[in-house]
């Protein structure tokens, strides 16, 4: 999930969005010092995170006068290795920077839970479940992450396409891109696949146009059926497209970050399957698709029963360490780094979708403005709800598939099988 550069890599990043502060990789302080609170991130002395940084650092000034708090920017290729052997002492940073999902599920037994600290922040913000774990909560939700389906409308324009009205159906969906291709020279799908992060959003985006609803509250519940034929179909789905010539070329030797997003808005590619936040997302497309000229659609119906949504959770958030020397107090850090003030300048200068709800995006553009309301009736992504370690397995698996080196079956019972052994 950057550098922007690799959720930069998430993903997500997303998600990456908020660091803060100094930057420096080499270096790793510990935290617990008196008076002094440490945060590591992945994204310290970005441009479009320092109004956003700043604002929190002052609130929480006025808060705590007497505290230093120094931000540690770790490369997000190492990030997690780093944070890994910070647990095995038992002690580093007090503040974290996570990922939602399995990357913070998995250390939740190195976090404090925060609900007694944040109860006053539950209804303003949004994106808790991707922080949580067996009812407990582990972190403050900064951004919401999500998989929209972005199309380049002129392409749609110069393919005699309506650009008002995406494709519905699967038939319907290779069909236009059959049109798009052959009148435009423009592939399908950008797709960048060579960290094995292709699949993820593949499965997230176009996996609600294959489950029912209730296939889908069930997956995200834990209660996953790999022997379903509608989850067999999701990655048949994924190989298809490229049997089928749909994907960009060389979608295997091809980084998602940032090469696939490159390629979308060169217009070489009418679809990505992009972010919401803070890299391959709307305002970072703008550069080169106008706001006007940007589409979001969503999944095509694949199978029958099927409800395309929004696929999105919470996308990073800050943690506590329960090394910390004063919870309360590093707890009080992370309601500054998700307050409003703080988080109105990270949407405005990073196009972050902030987890706060009450920020006006009116004037985002017509495609944030589609993300937006789509959010009501989305549900959290699917592949969130895996652990990193089935994660990890399912992009070396979906190279293999998009390679023709295994099938369909043998790559969901291998998934199956990590995915129960938890």
């Amino acid at each position: 999930m950057k550098q922007r550069a690799v959720w930069s890599a998430v993903l997500v990043a997303t998600l990456a969005l908020a660091g803060c502060g100094s930057a420096g990789g080499t270096r790793s302080p510990s935290g617990g010092a008196a008076g002094k609170l440490v945060v590591w991130d992945w994204k310290s002395g970005e441009a479009s995170a320092a109004a956003y940084l700043q604002k929190a650092k002052a609130d929480f000034a006025r808060k705590h006068p007497g505290v230093t708090v120094e931000f540690v920017a770790q490369p997000f290729e190492q990030y997690y290795t780093l944070l890994g052997t910070a647990i095995q002492a038992g002690k580093g940073p007090d503040v974290i920077l996570f990922n939602g999902g399995g990357q913070i599920r998995d250390r939740a037994d190195a976090l404090l839970p925060l609900d007694e600290y944040l109860a006053e922040d539950r209804q303003r913000l949004t994106g808790w479940e991707a922080f949580s774990k067996d009812g407990k909560t582990y972190a403050g939700p900064v951004t919401l992450q999500g998989h929209p389906i972005y199309y380049n409308r002129t392409l749609y324009d110069k393919a005699g396409l309506d650009p008002a009205k995406p494709a519905t159906t699967w038939p319907e969906f290779v069909a236009n891109c059959a049109t798009l291709t052959q009148r435009t020279g423009a592939k399908c799908l950008a797709l960048g696949n060579k960290e094995g992060f292709g699949i993820q959003f593949f499965l997230s985006a176009f996996g609600t146009g294959v489950l029912t609803p209730q296939e889908q509250d069930a997956w995200i519940a834990g209660k996953r059926d790999w022997t379903s034929p509608h989850v067999k179909r999701i990655f048949a789905l994924w190989k298809e497209t490229q049997d089928a010539k749909l994907n960009s070329d060389g979608a295997n030797s091809t980084a998602m970050f940032n090469d696939a997003f490159a390629i979308f808005q060169s217009a070489k590619a009418a679809h990505v399957i992009g972010l919401m936040s803070d890299v391959g997302h709307w305002k970072d497309f703008s550069e080169f698709v106008p706001a006007e000229k940007l589409g979001v659609m969503r999944a095509p119906v694949v199978e029958p029963g099927a409800t395309p949504n929004l696929p999105f959770d919470g996308g990073i958030g800050y943690g506590v360490a329960k090394w910390t020397k004063d919870p309360k107090v590093a707890a009080d850090l992370v309601r500054s780094l998700t307050s409003t003030d703080a988080l109105k300048s990270f949407y405005a200068d990073a196009g972050a979708i902030a987890a706060d709800t009450t920020i006006d995006v009116s004037q985002g553009g017509p495609a944030v403005g589609t993300i937006v309301a789509d959010l009501k009736a989305g549900k959290p992504a699917l592949h969130v709800a895996l652990s990193s370690k089935t994660l990890d397995l399912m992009g070396r698996l979906s190279q293999q598939l998009l390679s023709g080196s295994i099938t369909v079956d043998e790559a969901v019972k291998q998934l199956a099988a990590s995915d129960q052994a938890g």
